[in-house]
């Protein structure tokens, strides 16, 4: 920006010089320019006052004052041209006939600055491009230095733990590094050595990034921020220039932290590409773990790096010396998402009756960046319908937008279609309910969200993490229940139910590969996931079974799927005098929340 200041104040000083010496060749006097015939007549008729030649100019002043200006031929004098034209002699008595010579600086710029001007202007113009160059060849230069962000000690948004709501066991892990940045010497007079690295793992959105900025923010230390992916270009050896260059910069910087966002760009284990496909990574990554190594012990560097698949990375990146330590960031428990809405609605303007709680609890699964989200939503939805403060109902429909999509309302169907959506969404919503195992129903909806025609929203009352086999085989059951009310009601199918049939053969299949929950087939696992980078696929299967088995698999399968249709129909028909009333209380209102459910329920 400066440079192009800098040039357009050159240009507009050069067109100012130019006009100014155009200026100063132009006549203050308004002159018109005659020719010789005129000059004659004029001289002919006593009209001549006087005349002074210059050069090939002839200036001439008539006797009422008038300026006027005849060329004559170069080669020729006055009085020659005069005598050829034989004009009296007596005619040039009365005009007074003067010769100036040409002298002084207007006549050397008059013969210099037709030549001198081009080359001036070629000179800058070759000027400008080698600056022009020289630019690129410094940028050229500086192609390998590491651009990391620097994040100022100072900056009025600087973070702190106050600032990052749960994760307790995360940040009591890096409350030591903290302490290690802070008070290095009294971990050194103890002989403890020092971190070189801090490795946080977590799913996307849980706040690793976050946290990497809180330590720099409770340990006051400079902040390099840069993503794997800056390091690796396509010209061989920029990678592993720029680790070099960040490290430079973060010793001179020291004590500090850097940081490297989604190191499994580079830090993939080495080998898992063909041919030299890879090569430019994993030089990259070598250097990484040459400067990781080469940390002086009383250097206070810590490196802190980030990622979600961790099971890619290469093993000598996790040795103990260069990435000691691996924090663990899960998603937030039902308490820890409560104190990460209370962070996130500082700003933002709730109705009295708004309880965080309740949103917490609508939201099992979400991360820490899917309630900034949520709330984010909420806002938008309020400022939509021009209200100015956000309520339980915006956050509701901020939930179910996130979790499934927004509302078509636009969306037009026919009543035979909106009947079968109505008994589809009834038919999962009773089964849930009627099932022991099964999460309880919060609302039921035949209004199209997303890629969905309706939608039965289920949440747990408590956060789980483990699942049983009769967990899985009530989910299958309310998957199917869509299905078979279909069938039952209308006789026959649609392809409504094509996204419910996918997920409980998932589920099938997982209770009897991953989870070994197959009494059939045993407590073991079948197939082994392999990461094939080179084939443009992430994860492959490698089966370790026999065709033979492949199809006990399948039987198996089908059992488990059978089983879980013979549980959802006995449900049906115990229960279809209840389903029929949901079924047409939603074809009256579209809508029914968690309370209008359970009444129905109760009252049938």
């Amino acid at each position: 920006m400066k440079n192009l200041v800098k040039n357009f104040l050159v240009f507009f000083l050069v067109f100012l010089a130019i006009a100014a010496i155009f200026s100063t060749f132009s006549s203050q006097t308004k002159t018109s320019r005659v020719g010789i015939e005129a000059l004659i007549q004029e001289l002919n008729q006593d009209k001549v006052k006087s005349l002074v030649v210059s050069g090939n100019d002839i200036e001439i002043e008539l006797q009422d004052g008038t300026l006027q200006v005849a060329q004559k031929e170069a080669s020729e004098s006055l009085s020659t041209l005069l005598s050829n034209f034989q004009l009296s002699p007596d005619k040039l008595e009365k005009v007074a006939i003067s010769v100036k010579d040409e002298s002084g600086w207007s006549y050397w710029f008059g013969i210099i600055l037709p030549i001198a001007l081009p080359l001036i202007l070629i000179a800058a113009f070759f000027i400008f491009m080698m600056r022009g160059a020289q630019g690129m060849n410094s940028k050229a230069m500086s192609f390998g230095q590491s651009n990391a962000k620097d994040f100022n000690i100072n900056n009025k948004d600087q973070v702190t733990f106050k600032d990052v709501a749960g994760a307790k066991e995360a940040k009591e892990e890096l409350h030591e590094v903290v302490e290690f940045l802070k008070y290095p010497k009294k971990f050194q007079d103890l002989g403890a050595r020092i971190p070189r690295g801090v490795l946080l793992l977590g799913s996307p959105g849980t706040g690793k990034t976050l946290l990497a900025r809180a330590v720099a923010g409770e340990a006051k230390v400079p902040f390099f921020h840069m993503s794997g992916s800056e390091f690796v270009e396509m010209f061989v050896g920029v990678g592993a220039s720029r680790v070099r260059s960040l490290f430079q910069k973060a010793k001179k910087h020291s004590p500090c932290i850097v940081f490297i966002d989604e190191i499994d760009a580079v830090g993939r284990r080495r080998g898992s590409g063909l041919g030299g496909s890879h090569d430019e990574r994993e030089q990259t990554l070598n250097q990484i773990l040459v400067e990781m190594d080469g940390f002086e012990p009383t250097q206070n560097v810590i490196v802190i790096a980030a990622t979600n698949r961790p099971d890619v990375l290469d093993p000598a990146l996790l040795r103990p010396g260069r990435f000691d330590r691996q924090v663990v960031i899960d998603r937030p428990d039902l308490k820890d998402r409560e104190e990460i809405l209370k962070v996130h609605v500082k700003k933002k303007p709730l109705a009295k009756d708004v309880d965080l709680k309740r949103i917490a609890e609508r939201t099992p699964g979400f991360s820490g960046a899917d309630l900034a989200n949520l709330l984010n939503e909420a806002a938008i939805l309020t400022a939509r319908t021009d209200k100015k403060i956000i309520g339980m109902e915006e956050l509701f429909s901020a939930i179910e937008k996130v979790m499934i999509g927004p509302e078509r309302k636009s969306r037009i169907i026919n009543d035979k279609e909106k009947k079968i959506t109505a008994y589809h969404e009834a038919g999962h919503a009773v089964v849930a309910h009627f099932l022991p195992n099964s999460d309880p129903v919060q609302k039921v909806s035949i209004i199209a969200r997303g890629q969905a025609g309706g939608y039965t929203l289920k949440v747990p009352t408590e956060d789980r993490y483990f699942h049983s086999k009769s967990d899985f085989m009530d989910e299958i059951a309310v998957l199917l229940a869509g299905h078979l009310i279909e069938k039952e009601v209308f006789g026959e199918v649609t392809t409504g139910a094509t996204s419910d049939l996918r997920r409980a053969t998932s589920i099938a299949r997982s209770l009897i590969t991953d989870y070994g929950m197959s009494d059939v087939l045993g407590p073991r696992t079948f197939g082994q996931k392999e990461e094939l980078i080179f084939l443009g696929r992430e994860i492959h299967e490698q089966r370790d079974y026999s065709e033979k088995i492949a199809e006990e698999i399948d039987v198996e399968i089908h059992s488990f799927i059978s089983q879980a249709t013979l549980k959802a129909q006995k449900i049906i028909q115990e229960q279809r005098d209840k389903l029929e009333k949901v079924a047409l209380a939603l074809l009256a209102k579209e809508t029914l929340e968690k309370e209008e459910f359970e009444a129905l329920l109760a009252a049938a």
